[in-house]
């Protein structure tokens, strides 16, 4: 038998968890004997709620290598993940390192590999906000840059990346000179499908909350210009507030560590005081995987800064109003799907009216067939 080939995959936060529980399964299953993987956990976000549970949850087995390196600055906590990527990779045992998303991990996992000319493979490549100011879009930018393979989710993508230089014909032996620009769909479309029935079956969220189909508005905020801003966190918390004193609706908001952390710091007392007295708020633990795809399935509208949860909704054919300025998935946008309505409390209210009177417009498929997972590696293996 062929020597297997051995990836690296780099993970560091939810998001990258469940993307990776995709090609995961493939690895185990399709491609079982063909491809070996090792998975490296940088621990940039680490808490049980937030990690251990995905893993579980999606069958994927443990991290094989844990950095432990916790939060930080940008640069402190980018350049502890690197050194410790960088030893890991010197082993020798790697072939592959696979990225995933914008992350500092994964910057940290692009950089670490290409400096020592191990090939780089990135899934979401090509996605683009066009604002740097965002964290998120340098780190994913330079990732593209870095990569020999790039596995976009979209067309949009693919455009971007034209539109960048990269050359959509190289062909033969793909190389971080030439790489290979591929539409390969998207691995969370592979997830959600997968694990919609499994949802149904295991998750007890809807009827534990007391909830019903179409029966409230999912909202979820983590990202930190939201958080970590008094204005724009008031602005949203009192926003949503109205909304759900104006429709009647309950509002459901599985509470990120960040933002429970910036509501006892930097809220409102008299805001806090509201929300504390409106049963219909629903401010939640952390959601599972399962959990967060029955309350995405079951609600009316989506309320979210997450970028993954703009998907999904999509996904379940539910309206998203996007509390930030851009968004990486602008054809949710262009369609219809989805409104960006930042911090600014009219927009949000608008756009939160008008999808609960009319709903969203037909769209057709946006992410690839639900096969992804499988077709980035047989690319990889080719």
């Amino acid at each position: 038998m062929a020597t297997p080939l051995r990836i690296l995959t780099i993970i560091g936060a939810r998001p990258q968890i469940i993307k990776a529980a995709a090609i995961s399964h493939a690895v185990r299953t399709k491609f079982k004997g063909r491809i070996q993987e090792t998975l490296l956990h940088t621990g940039q976000h680490y808490d049980n709620n937030m990690s251990q549970v995905f893993f579980d949850e999606l069958g994927i087995p443990g991290a094989d290598i844990a950095l432990n390196v916790g939060s930080g600055s940008h640069g402190a906590q980018t350049a502890r993940m690197i050194e410790g990527i960088e030893t890991e990779l010197k082993t020798g045992k790697h072939d592959v390192v696979l990225l995933y998303g914008d992350t500092n991990s994964t910057l940290a996992g692009a950089l670490a590999a290409a400096k020592i000319h191990i090939p780089v493979a990135h899934v979401e490549a090509g996605l683009r906000s066009f604002n740097k100011a965002m964290p998120e879009e340098v780190n994913r930018v330079v990732c593209d840059h870095c990569s020999t393979w790039l596995f976009c989710p979209t067309e949009t993508a693919v455009t971007n990346l034209a539109n960048e230089g990269f050359d959509l014909k190289n062909a033969g032996t793909a190389t971080a000179d030439k790489p290979h620009v591929l539409n390969c769909g998207d691995v969370m479309f592979d997830n959600s499908m997968r694990f919609a029935e499994l949802a149904k079956e295991r998750s007890t969220i809807i009827a534990d909350l007391g909830l019903g189909m179409n029966g409230f508005i999912l909202a979820t905020v983590h990202r930190d210009n939201n958080t970590d801003e008094p204005e724009r966190l008031n602005a949203i918390f009192s926003t949503l507030l109205k909304m759900h004193h104006l429709h009647g609706l309950p509002i459901v908001l599985p509470l990120h560590p960040r933002t429970k952390k910036a509501m006892e710091e930097r809220m409102d007392p008299a805001l806090a005081r509201e929300l504390a007295a409106a049963k219909g708020f629903i401010l939640a633990p952390p959601a599972g995987f399962l959990d967060m795809i029955a309350l995405e399935s079951h609600a009316k509208l989506v309320v979210t800064d997450s970028g993954g949860v703009q998907k999904e909704a999509f996904f379940f054919a539910k309206p998203c109003v996007i509390l930030r300025p851009q968004t990486e998935w602008v054809e949710l946008v262009e369609r219809g799907q989805a409104v960006l309505a930042d911090a600014d409390p009219a927009r949000i209210a608008n756009a939160a009216a008008d999808f609960l009177a009319n709903g969203a417009p037909a769209c057709p498929p946006l992410f690839g067939d639900g096969h992804a997972a499988e077709a980035i590696c047989a690319a990889l293996l080719s």
